[in-house]
């Protein structure tokens, strides 16, 4: 069975963006087996619901826009770009499927960020450090990150690769406080921000990092097996009964 992917379209607003974002979270997942089914941000919910009824994990992508602080009860500061109603609700929408079901979510930059203040967890609305986060897209390793070990990212280090892989990086905010039930898995070591949460549950798969593997699958071996992980959980993912629900609720 193909394995099916919900990913919405990373702006409802900046087609350009979208057109130039896109491409690499489609290319990465199907090269780890899956295919992607792209998600509009302008449908009707009815809409939204039929399309997630059809897969088995949810990808959310990176954004140019930030998370309105207000969902975490802070007023904006100048340095925080506009927020963008339409990736939010449809965000809301797949994660509140993914949670319920229990599908395995990967969640990646602006949509760790959305992740965890989905989770009641709050945000850096723009950081200020010595070590650079926003580099530029064409900068393959921006910074090392500490990957916390026993985590589940740690599990998915390929042999060889050294405790702290340098990733790419291209974000000015950042986790603040992790929201309910979600760990700390990677941190950058020199500053200390965090770069890396996943859910504290062994039995569902939730991983969200604040860099982009999407960006250097063909060159980092990380990278692709963030994504062979996530492929493989949704390809073993069940549906959970109505009783398993209840029970659990």
């Amino acid at each position: 069975m193909t394995v099916h992917i919900a990913i919405p379209e990373p702006t409802g607003s900046d087609p350009a963006y979208n057109e130039r974002s896109l491409p690499p979270y489609l290319t990465a997942l199907e090269a780890a087996g899956a295919m992607p089914i792209i998600v509009p941000l302008h449908e009707r919910q009815d809409q939204v619901a039929r399309v997630l009824a059809g897969v088995q994990g949810i990808l959310l992508p990176g954004s140019r826009y930030d998370v309105d602080p207000q969902r975490f009860g802070e007023d904006p500061i100048p340095e925080c770009a506009e927020p963008d109603p339409a990736r939010t609700a449809v965000d809301e929408l797949l994660l509140q499927d993914a949670f319920n079901l229990h599908k395995p979510i990967l969640a990646i930059c602006h949509g760790a960020q959305t992740l965890n203040v989905w989770c009641n967890g709050s945000l850096v609305q723009d950081l200020k450090t010595s070590v650079n986060h926003r580099p530029g897209r064409e900068v393959v390793e921006a910074h090392p990150v500490r990957i916390r070990q026993g985590s589940r990212l740690a599990s998915l280090l390929p042999p060889g690769e050294p405790d702290e892989p340098p990733v790419n990086s291209s974000h000015h905010q950042a986790i603040r406080l992790p929201g309910d039930n979600l760990l700390v898995s990677a941190i950058s070591p020199k500053d200390g921000v965090i770069e890396g949460l996943e859910l504290d549950s062994p039995e569902h798969f939730v991983i969200a990092v604040q860099w982009h593997p999407e960006r250097t699958y063909t060159q980092s071996a990380i990278s692709r097996a963030i994504f062979a992980a996530f492929v493989q959980a949704a390809e073993a993912w069940e549906p959970r009964r109505i009783e398993d629900s209840v029970v659990s609720a």
